[in-house]
């Protein structure tokens, strides 16, 4: 009886409430006794439930933006009776029964469309379909791995359980959460085939990917490599002097000492952890520092935190002081303690950074010593990475990553390191599928080590590799301390030189298209680099192309990774084009229509890049400094589209560094291409918006490679005559320099 009387009320049997007679909920999140249901997007779902009805509100290092929620204006709810809902967005209908219990496969049944059929989504976790991801580092690989699973999967769905992860708090440091009465925490990304709402969907709950500092998807120069003052410029007047771009130079561990006697090292080692400057090699660090910028270069600095500041460092005692440590005792390193990480930026990071070095690599490899954060569920090196892009943000500057991927939610510190891969040709292969995998896996920017950490020296493998590395989120070469390992662009030989000379010439004349693409993924979440189903998931071949990726939303590349023979080493790749687009050569203006599938033979100094015909594609004229220079004219290449087309393709410009985007400080420019029967305009629309530093004037040369010789051109009216430009191999139309406010038009014949 007693136990009846209980049932009746609706009171706690076994430390659970039992159903009530609820009211169908009103709000969004919708609260049923001690479930909670939040529909933060028309296809993503939030699962809670918690014995004592109290739900989770702090964000954490994956659920960062609580801020999304659908209204309920967008949301039918229907009382079915018996405690049973249904609740519908446009994407899904969920039927709920509140049953008391954590959501199950009892009571939670979604339904969705995919493929034209109706689908049944339940939280039981069995991913079988899944599309791939990313994998924390390519470390000592020499092969293809297995990738981690990706938010997109064919079957239409994929799930991501929070509910052991540390919160944030409002004071910005992490605590456990309880997890004996919050026993359920599911995100539910329910998305059919909109690929790209699922992708939207992560930026909604873990936020957005912040715009990178602009000279970071620039050209670096790194190697494993103990330079002196005049090594390191003599470097950058290399670059110049044989005709290559340079963004950023990093110096790796020999920047600092060696001299430490205590502590846990690495790989054997004591002296990878360091941050007194090693005078031997740099006698005048601030110097040295000043003539790199005063090139227009940008330094980065190596840094293995493991070991912390120890008592071999110039200002340990004042560290030390400062921790209250006491005599003899050094201080471990500790994540968990925020005393110590404060003390630890302001005495191992703040002086090198006021002689100017401009962002460091946090080269973090010791998960076998200190895998997670004391006392926390949080890995050290997710928590290392918030820490370190936060400590970045100084002086209004955009955060600066540098590290190793940390998993969900890690796309917040742009840009990622990789690791140091085996150099050869299966390892190439291997990163244009992950890299194309990658942003689907949350992992939005990789920098690779462009030619391979370590390995036999082998030019043309450095040339293929170069020809990805300008077409990813950074050109980077990078190499272990080996004398025969330098990756120097101009000395590997005359025809390697020459092949790679045209790739660093065509990253540094991508850049506006190239930074406006990075604006769009900060905005759409959709990656750079981006597998084919992205874009083109409707025809069936886009899912089995993993040797080639869009990249940004005009170009297809599908880079070499074989060896070739001749004299020109000649070697192909398979290209599917995809149906619908006529695609053309990015170096011999070949056209290609879609619809098929061609192996493509290239010699040395070019590889399978494709342009999308019918769009605006937004280059610079050559620069040596190709993240800073002053945009004053604008190459337009553009190509016919397969059918009477309007599209436009969105110039961004900003001053590349401070966080000033955040409050529409910033310009942008319509490009629009106009295709109708025989005739085309392209027409560069008004700025809008703008910034400090923006050029008041911009000169236009508008390549047309498909234009027809003798064909009448008109700008803004006027009849003009095209110039050939043997360089490119097209016909050129030149406008001479004019206010950004005015509307530039450019007809002709196709």
């Amino acid at each position: 009886m007693r136990i009846l009387y209980s049932l009746l009320l609706g009171t706690s049997v076994l430390g659970m409430s039992l159903p009530g007679f609820a009211a169908m909920p009103k709000d969004n999140p919708m609260v049923f006794g001690n479930a909670r249901l939040s529909v933060i997007t028309p296809t993503l779902l939030r699962l809670e439930f918690a014995k004592d009805g109290k739900f989770v509100d702090e964000p954490t290092l994956f659920a960062y933006d609580r801020t999304s929620m659908l209204p309920m204006d967008s949301i039918k709810i229907t009382d079915l009776g018996d405690n049973r809902y249904e609740i519908v967005t446009s994407a899904l209908t969920i039927n709920y029964h509140d049953d008391g219990f954590p959501f199950s496969t009892s009571n939670l049944m979604v339904y969705y469309d995919l493929n034209g059929k109706r689908k049944k989504f339940t939280n039981r976790f069995l991913p079988k379909n899944n599309l791939g991801g990313t994998v924390e580092t390519l470390d000592r690989v020499t092969r293809e791995i297995p990738m981690d699973d990706g938010l997109l999967s064919r079957d239409g769905w994929y799930m991501i359980d929070d509910e052991r992860t540390d919160l944030l708090t409002p004071d910005g440091w992490i605590r456990p959460r309880d997890t004996n009465t919050h026993i359920q925490d599911q995100y539910c990304f329910i998305y059919g085939n909109d690929y790209r709402s699922a992708l939207a969907s992560l930026g909604a709950i873990s936020g957005r990917v912040p715009m990178t500092r602009k000279y970071i998807h620039g050209v670096w120069y790194c190697r494993y490599w103990d330079y002196t003052s005049d090594e390191f410029l003599n470097i950058i007047r290399g670059y110049d002097e044989n005709d290559f771009p340079l963004d950023n130079i990093v110096f790796d561990m020999g920047w600092h000492t060696n001299d430490a006697t205590l502590g846990t090292g690495h790989n054997g080692h004591l002296n990878w952890n360091g941050y007194t400057w090693n005078r031997e090699l740099i006698p005048d660090p601030k110097a040295l520092i000043d003539s790199v910028h005063a090139r227009g270069v940008t330094v980065s600095l190596n840094d293995h935190p493991h070991d912390g500041i120890r008592p071999h460092e110039h200002n340990y005692a004042e560290f030390a002081a400062a921790m209250g440590a006491k005599d003899g005792e050094v201080p471990l390193f500790d994540l968990s303690d925020r005393r110590y990480m404060d003390n630890f930026f302001k005495y191992a990071h703040r002086p090198s950074e006021d002689m100017g070095v401009d962002f460091w690599w946090l080269d973090w490899q010791q998960n076998y010593l200190y895998p997670h954060v004391r006392g926390h569920h949080s890995t050290s090196l997710s928590w290392i990475n918030e820490l370190y892009y936060r400590d970045s943000q100084q002086g209004n500057r955009r955060g600066a990553g540098y590290s190793r991927w940390a998993g969900w939610g890690d796309h917040r510190h742009p840009i990622q390191f990789s690791g140091d891969a085996q150099a050869n040709w299966e390892m190439l292969a291997f990163e244009v599928k992950l890299t194309a995998c990658s942003g689907q896996g949350g992992c939005y920017y990789w920098a690779h080590d462009i030619g391979g950490f370590r390995g036999e020296p082998n030019p043309e493998l450095s040339v293929r590799w170069t020809q990805f590395g300008a077409l990813s989120a950074a050109l980077r070469v990078h190499s272990t301390k080996d004398k025969r390992l330098d990756r120097r662009p101009w000395i590997s030989g005359e025809k390697e030189t020459k092949a790679m000379r045209r790739m660093y010439h065509m990253r540094s004349e991508m850049m506006p298209y190239i930074y406006s693409s990075v604006w769009q993924t900060h905005n759409t979440m959709v990656p750079l680099n981006r597998s084919m189903f992205i874009d083109y998931g409707d025809q069936k071949e886009s899912f089995g192309q993993p040797q080639q990726f869009t990249f940004g939303d005009i170009l297809l590349a599908a880079p070499i990774s074989s060896p070739g023979t001749g004299a020109n080493l000649t070697a192909s790749q398979r290209v599917w084009f995809p149906a619908g687009e006529v695609w053309y050569d990015y170096f011999t203006h070949e056209m290609k229509q879609g619809g098929h599938t061609a192996d493509i033979s290239k010699p040395l100094d070019e590889f399978p890049l494709y342009v999308r015909g019918g769009w605006v594609l937004p280059m610079q004229p050559y620069t040596p400094r190709p993240a800073s220079a002053p945009l004053d004219t604008l190459v337009m290449r553009v190509y016919p589209a397969a059918k009477d087309v309007d599209n436009t393709f969105t110039l961004y410009e900003d001053d590349g560094i401070s966080l000033d985007y955040q409050k529409g400080v910033y310009a942008t420019t319509p490009l629009r291409y106009i295709q109708s029967g025989n005739k085309a305009i392209v027409s560069v629309e008004p700025v809008e918006g703008g910034y400090p530093g923006l050029v008041k004037r911009r000169a236009y040369r508008l390549q047309l490679p498909a234009f027809q010789s003798g064909a009448k051109v008109k700008v803004n009216g006027k009849i003009v005559k095209p110039s050939y430009d043997d360089t490119v191999g097209c016909h050129v139309v030149s406008v001479p320099a004019m206010p950004l406010s005015r509307r530039i038009t450019i007809e002709y014949d196709k």
